[in-house]
């Protein structure tokens, strides 16, 4: 079956970001004695900063401080890999310039908020790839509802069905499959599982596999 585009998650996916994030999360959590942060992270992959929030305090209690310890970490990650200093994945720019070459409309669908997406991929040099980006403030119900990628495939102009989507997290998997994208799973922290190898087209290593793989859709 052939397709008309890809759309991309971010985090984990285009960018090495997540465990960068969860690295500065763990700073804050010695200096204030946070249990368990890394397990807290995790649960968070792929969800927007609402969401995120909400579940922290589900975690640690409604009097948890979060937005001054997400403000805390922000700025140590922020400091560090600000202006194109944020590592990319392996096989991100040969896979989208094979995806412009053959001429596949390309989108993101980030659960993390919209600016902060633009200035991520203007800063490594690659805004330019992209046709949409929707940002987890785009859109209300975050990931695993598929409202983020219906979005994308919307403004794309293309049919979910016609659309592959690339995901590191459970929740995105989970996403795109129940708005009937086609899920490329690419593990970043979380390994597959079971559902994860139910619901997804295909378990890739790198994004040079999944190049690899569209190729071989359109030369068969």
């Amino acid at each position: 079956m052939d397709f008309k585009a890809v759309v991309f998650d971010m985090d984990g996916i285009i960018f090495d970001s997540e465990r960068l994030v969860i690295d500065c999360w763990k700073v804050v959590a010695e200096k204030y004695a946070i249990p368990d942060i890394e397990e807290a992270c995790n649960e968070c992959l792929g969800v927007n900063g609402v969401e995120t929030k909400e579940k922290f305090l589900d975690r640690y209690g409604c009097d948890f401080p979060y937005d001054a310890y997400k403000a805390e970490m922000s700025k140590i990650y922020h400091d560090n890999y600000d202006g194109g200093r944020l590592p990319m994945k392996i096989g991100v720019v040969e896979l989208l310039k094979y995806l412009k070459e053959t001429g596949i409309k390309v989108a993101l669908a980030s659960s993390t908020r919209t600016e902060v997406v633009v200035q991520q991929l203007r800063d490594a040099g690659i805004l330019e790839y992209f046709q949409v980006i929707v940002g987890g403030d785009m859109v209300t119900r975050s990931k695993p509802q598929p409202d983020i990628f219906l979005k994308a495939c919307e403004e794309l102009g293309v049919a979910p069905e016609e659309s592959f989507a690339i995901e590191d997290s459970y929740n995105g998997i989970r996403a795109a499959a129940s708005g009937h994208l086609r899920p490329l799973m690419v593990p970043d922290l979380m390994p597959p599982t079971d559902e994860m190898r139910s619901l997804s087209e295909a378990i890739l290593e790198t994004l040079l596999e999944v190049k690899g793989y569209l190729r071989n859709i359109q030369n068969p």
